[in-house]
């Protein structure tokens, strides 16, 4: 027996999730109806299902990284394989919150935030006010404001924005990272560290690639190719497999060519070759929920 506003719930003999609740009218959701020869179609009528229909995504247990799919309109649910309590819903902080926060949500900071949790752990963040303790995202986290960041941050992407000012005191460990604005801290990245014709770095990069079309102070160290655009400015120890410099770029510094793969035994000059392709931003726009505004 379950209770009469539960929509969904877990099998107790085998575990498995699914909805109890059933459609009042005959017509499923997401169906067509049928439609008489002759009779003309509303373009509401039309679109109806895809309204009204209800989308779902795969999430996996931050406890034991088991696979589940969950409905886009659930605000919790429970893992299949280790019964771990899941939160799906988004956070919007628009004062102090000192609370440790688990979500398969996104997280928001506003201006006026002031996230001081020890651990944040969450499926994406937009950041502008102010974050004290560890962030750990498994997609994006986007950096809007001018702030500085005193403890650990993970992230699948890091998007650091045209007017944002963020200092790291902990190496940042990210799958990628986009510089538009400035930022002053050590990075490893797993694949491409970019940083924009405005964008400004000042610390040491770790990484597999990586463009500059700003400017970058610190020494890097690049396991397979270093691109430096013609109107970048770089100073500091530069160490990579391959080597490409556009006429016009400053290189203040020592340069090294290692022998990796694919190694070249001198910088290559590239005079005319086209800006890269942008980078497509982090945050995709999806409306937050106020849940916790404010925790003492």
């Amino acid at each position: 027996m379950e209770y009469a506003a539960a929509k969904s719930t877990l099998c107790r003999q085998c575990g498995r999730h699914f909805d109890i609740a059933e459609p009042q009218e005959a017509t499923a959701v997401g169906t067509r109806e049928a439609v008489l020869p002759g009779e003309p179609q509303n373009l509401l009528r039309r679109f109806e299902g895809l309204w009204n229909r209800e989308h779902s995504t795969m999430i996996h247990c931050f406890e034991c990284r088991a696979e589940q799919q969950i409905s886009s309109s659930a605000s919790s649910t429970i893992c299949p394989a280790c019964s771990a309590d899941i939160d799906l819903r988004d956070y919007k902080i628009t004062t102090s919150f000192s609370r440790n926060i688990s979500t398969h949500g996104t997280i928001y900071v506003s201006a006026s935030g002031d996230l001081s949790s020890n651990t944040v752990v969450c499926r994406s963040a937009v950041i502008k006010g102010k974050v004290r303790g560890s962030l750990h995202c498994v997609g994006d986290v986007e950096f809007k404001g001018v702030g500085r960041v005193p403890g650990k941050l993970t992230a699948h992407r890091v998007l650091v924005d045209k007017k944002a000012n963020v200092q790291f005191f902990r190496p940042l460990q990210v799958g990628s990272l986009e510089i538009r604005g400035s930022m002053a801290g050590e990075v490893v990245a797993e694949t491409i560290v970019l940083i924009r014709k405005n964008g400004s770095l000042d610390g040491n990069v770790t990484a597999k690639s990586i463009i500059i079309y700003g400017k970058v102070h610190g020494n890097i160290t690049i396991g397979e190719r270093c691109e430096l655009k013609s109107c970048c400015t770089f100073q500091g120890d530069l160490k990579t497999a391959h080597l490409i410099i556009e006429e016009g770029a400053n290189l203040i510094g020592k340069s090294e060519v290692t022998n990796g793969k694919p190694a070249v035994s001198k910088p290559e000059i590239v005079r005319h070759e086209g800006p890269a392709a942008p980078v497509k931003a982090a945050f995709d726009g999806t409306e937050l929920t106020e849940v916790d505004t404010g925790f003492s």
